[in-house]
C-alpha cells in the first residue's frame, strides 16, 4: 500500500502555492495524498511565522499532530515554512515531535526529506532561502475554477514592523515567460479566475527588467483563452501607475478590484513604518484611482497601535476611513515581532489599546459595508458558484468585487441546478453586514 501524506498549509496564499508544489512532487513520487492529517502516515506542516497569532496557530497545529503521533495514528511529522525559516534551530529544539525541520529552501527537495524520515533519521536542514523555487508544477488545492499565481518571491521593502525580508529574502521576480507558461497551464486545467500575488505585486519585474512590468504581464495574461477573471492583490500605493490603472480600466478580463495595503494614513506613523504617504497623498491617490477606473472596488489593510501612535493619530486614521469609504478593509493590532526595527522603537502602545483601536475601525467598516450593500439592492451582478449550502438550501459564491477567503459571499437561489465554477447572473434581493442575498436570473 502507498504511504499516505497529508499537507497542512497555514498562513497566506503565497504559502499555499509552495504547498501545492510540494504536493505535486510527492504525488509524482507515488505517495498517496489525503486531505485529513489524521488519515495520513506522514504530515507535512507548511507554517506561517509572520505575526504572533500565526506563530501560535502553527505551534498549536504541530502539538495537535504530536498527539496523533503519540496515539500511533500518525507516524512522521515534517515542518517547514516561515516559522522554521525564521527560527531554525530553535524550532528544531521546540518541536521534538517533528521528524524533520527544514527551511523554505528545502521545499523543492521534499521527496528527499521524506526519504530521510522514513529511514528513521531526524532530519534538520536549512538550505539557503534563495534556493526557494520561483516556479514549478503544482496540484491545485483551491476550488478547481480559481488559483493563485505567484509572480515573485521575497521582499525588499523593509517595512519596520515586518520580518518577511529576513524570512523570505530579497524580492525576486519570476521571469515573465515562466509566469505566462504557468498561467496557460492553469487555464488548460480549468482555472477561469487567476489571482495574481506576491509580497508586492507592483514591484514585479524591477529586479529583472529595470522597471515594473506588472501592467504588461496583466495584458499578456488577459490574452490567454479560458481565463475569465484576473484579480490583483498586494499592490503598494506608491507604485500605482497610470499605466497600471489604464490596463485595469481597459482590459475586460481584469476585474475592477485593487488590494492596496496602506497600513495607516498619518505621515509620521507611515515614515516610522518605512512606508509611503500621508493623508493628502493617499486621498489624492484613491480619488485618482476611482476617477480612472469607475466602479472599482478598493480593499486595504491597516495597523493600529504601531509604536508611538497617539490618540490624535488614531483619530486621524478613523476619520480617513470614514472619508475614503473603502469597499473592503481589514484592520489588525500591531504585533511586536523579534528582529524587526519597530520591536525596539520607544513608546510601544499597550496591546489592549491597539486591539481596541482595531475593533473601532472594524466597527466603522461594518457600517460602511452595510451601507454599500444597501445600494446594491435590485441590481444584477455576475457571480461564480462556489458550492451549495445545505442548511440554507441555497448556492453561494462570489462576485468580481470579492476575493476568496478575505471578502464576503453571495448566497442565492436558482431554479436550475448549478455546478461549482459556473458563472451566473444574480439579482440582489437582500443584504447582510458583509454578504449579499439574491436569486439567479436569465
Amino acid at each position: 500500500m502507498p504511504i499516505k501524506v497529508g499537507m497542512v498549509s497555514l498562513g497566506c496564499s503565497k504559502n499555499l502555492v509552495d504547498s501545492e508544489r510540494m504536493l505535486y512532487k510527492l504525488r509524482k513520487k507515488g505517495y498517496e495524498l489525503v486531505t485529513e492529517p489524521g488519515l495520513a502516515d506522514i504530515a507535512v506542516v507548511n507554517t506561517c511565522g509572520f505575526i504572533q497569532s500565526a506563530k501560535e496557530e502553527a505551534i498549536e497545529t504541530i502539538l495537535e499532530l504530536g498527539k496523533l503521533k503519540d496515539d500511533g495514528t500518525l507516524k512522521k511529522i515534517i515542518i517547514t515554512g516561515c516559522l522554521t525559516e525564521r527560527y531554525k534551530q530553535e524550532a528544531a529544539e521546540l518541536f521534538p515531535e517533528a521528524d524533520a525541520v527544514i527551511g523554505i529552501g528545502n521545499n523543492k527537495d521534499i521527496v528527499d526529506v521524506l526519504d530521510h524520515v522514513l529511514a528513521n533519521e531526524r532530519y534538520i536542514n536549512f538550505a539557503p532561502k534563495l534556493d526557494a523555487e520561483l516556479t514549478g508544477e503544482r496540484i491545485i488545492s483551491t476550488l478547481p475554477f480559481f488559483a493563485y499565481l505567484k509572480i515573485a518571491e521575497g521582499c525588499s521593502n523593509c517595512c519596520t514592523y515586518c520580518a518577511i525580508p529576513q524570512i523570505r529574502g530579497k524580492y525576486r521576480s519570476v521571469p515573465m515567460e515562466d509566469v505566462l507558461s504557468e498561467a496557460r497551464w492553469l487555464a488548460e486545467n480549468g482555472v477561469s479566475e487567476i489571482i495574481v500575488i506576491a509580497q508586492d505585486t507592483t514591484r514585479y519585474g524591477e529586479d529583472l527588467y529595470g522597471e515594473s512590468k506588472l501592467p504588461e504581464l496583466l495584458r499578456e495574461i488577459a490574452k490567454i483563452d479560458g481565463i475569465r477573471w484576473i484579480r490583483v492583490l498586494y499592490c503598494y500605493p506608491e507604485r500605482i501607475t497610470d499605466e497600471l490603472l489604464d490596463t485595469i480600466a481597459n482590459e475586460e478580463k481584469i476585474v475592477k478590484y485593487l488590494d492596496i495595503p496602506i497600513q495607516h494614513c498619518n505621515g509620521d506613523i507611515l515614515e516610522s513604518m518605512n512606508r509611503w504617504g500621508d493623508v493628502a497623498q493617499l486621498t489624492a491617490l484613491f480619488e485618482k484611482i476611482r476617477a480612472k477606473v469607475p466602479g472599482i472596488i478598493l480593499r486595504t489593510t491597516l495597523i493600529t497601535g504601531f509604536p508611538g501612535e497617539t490618540e490624535e493619530q488614531f483619530t486621524e486614521l478613523a476619520e480617513f476611513v470614514q472619508k475614503i469609504r473603502f469597499d473592503r478593509l481589514g484592520c489588525f493590532a500591531y504585533s511586536r515581532e523579534d528582529g524587526t526595527k519597530a520591536h525596539d522603537f520607544p513608546n510601544q502602545v499597550e496591546e489592549e489599546i491597539a486591539a481596541h483601536r482595531a475593533d473601532i475601525i472594524m466597527e466603522q467598516q461594518m457600517l460602511i459595508s452595510a451601507q454599500n450593500n444597501e445600494k446594491l439592492l435590485g441590481t444584477r451582478t455576475c457571480a461564480v458558484v462556489e458550492g451549495f449550502d445545505r442548511f440554507g438550501e441555497c448556492y453561494f459564491g462570489r462576485t468580481e468585487a470579492d476575493a476568496p477567503d478575505i471578502d464576503g459571499k453571495l448566497f442565492f437561489s436558482s431554479e436550475k441546478p448549478l455546478n461549482v465554477g459556473d458563472y451566473v447572473n444574480v439579482e440582489i434581493t437582500d443584504t447582510l453586514d458583509y454578504d449579499l442575498i439574491g436569486e439567479v436570473v436569465e
